[in-house]
């Protein structure tokens, strides 16, 4: 089987031709529980997110902050598998068709095998895979793997990478790049501050792929603003919140991710 790059394009070209960003939403794995995780991407793709990144959870997630840390350590101690992850992307995709992502460090990756990975979420229906901490220059494996099965491999830039390395890393990736609004760890931010614009831009002059805004973003003003420059906005550790704000309310964590879902959605296409 193979997987869902091609509709993870599509659907990014289709908000370009609306003129608006997508609005790409993360939620965790596991997060409260497996099945409370699935219901959670549903519901934020009932609220309007385009593209959904399913998070596979860490124990030392370095590029997320203390919300998204915290609800690894739920799923985690709550005994996820990659399999659920698997899972997880597998229900959410088959009951809305809408583009699923994985986002991942690489060391479960490599030791669950990149073969047996990359076939696994082609099978689930996957559109590919967010890689923070993959250098490019060790991808090729990967990359080899994910083209073979119809993966998206999505790498990240930030504003400290230089021009040169920006032709580097969106020269090796596929289906978009996603932009680090600023240095440091996700969460949400007051400002998402004049850095990102920077690095669209920049990260245009290297590529033809979408580049999409994370880091930060956390409401619908902020997701206008974003959307006045980037392709999509990525928003994580605002709907991480909302679910760990219910305090173990499932219908409570559903209606308010699906809410916010709905505000971030009306955002990006209210384009400053």
């Amino acid at each position: 089987m193979t997987g869902n790059i091609q509709l993870l394009s599509d659907t990014l070209a289709k908000a370009k031709s609306e003129n608006r960003a997508a609005l790409i939403a993360y939620l965790p794995a596991g997060f409260p529980t497996v099945d409370g995780g699935i219901a959670a991407v549903k519901a934020v793709f009932d609220g309007g997110a385009d593209v959904v990144e399913v998070g596979l959870p860490h124990s030392d997630p370095v590029l997320d902050g203390p919300v998204i840390q915290t609800a690894d350590d739920i799923a985690l101690r709550g005994g996820v598998k990659i399999a659920d992850v698997m899972r997880t992307v597998k229900e959410a995709h088959e009951a809305t068709g809408k583009p699923v992502l994985v986002m991942t460090y690489w060391n479960p990756i490599d030791r669950y095998g990149v073969e047996r990975f990359t076939a696994e979420l082609a099978e689930a229906g996957g559109a590919g895979c967010i890689l923070p901490d993959l250098p490019v220059q060790e991808s090729a494996l990967w990359r080899e793997h994910a083209a073979k099965h119809g993966l998206a491999t999505v790498f990240v830039v930030a504003p400290s990478s230089k021009d040169e390395r920006l032709a580097t890393i969106t020269a090796a990736g596929s289906g978009f790049v996603y932009a680090a609004s600023l240095m440091g760890v996700t969460g949400t931010r007051a400002s998402v501050g004049e850095q990102a614009a920077d690095l669209v831009r920049r990260t245009r002059a290297t590529s033809e792929l979408p580049v999409c805004v994370g880091l930060g973003v956390s409401d619908a003003a902020q997701a206008r603003e974003v959307a006045g420059f980037a392709d999509g906005v990525i928003v994580g550790s605002a709907f991480v919140k909302r679910i760990l704000d219910a305090d173990g309310d499932e219908a409570a964590a559903l209606g308010a991710v699906r809410e916010l879902a709905a505000e971030l959605a009306e955002g990006v296409r209210r384009i400053a």
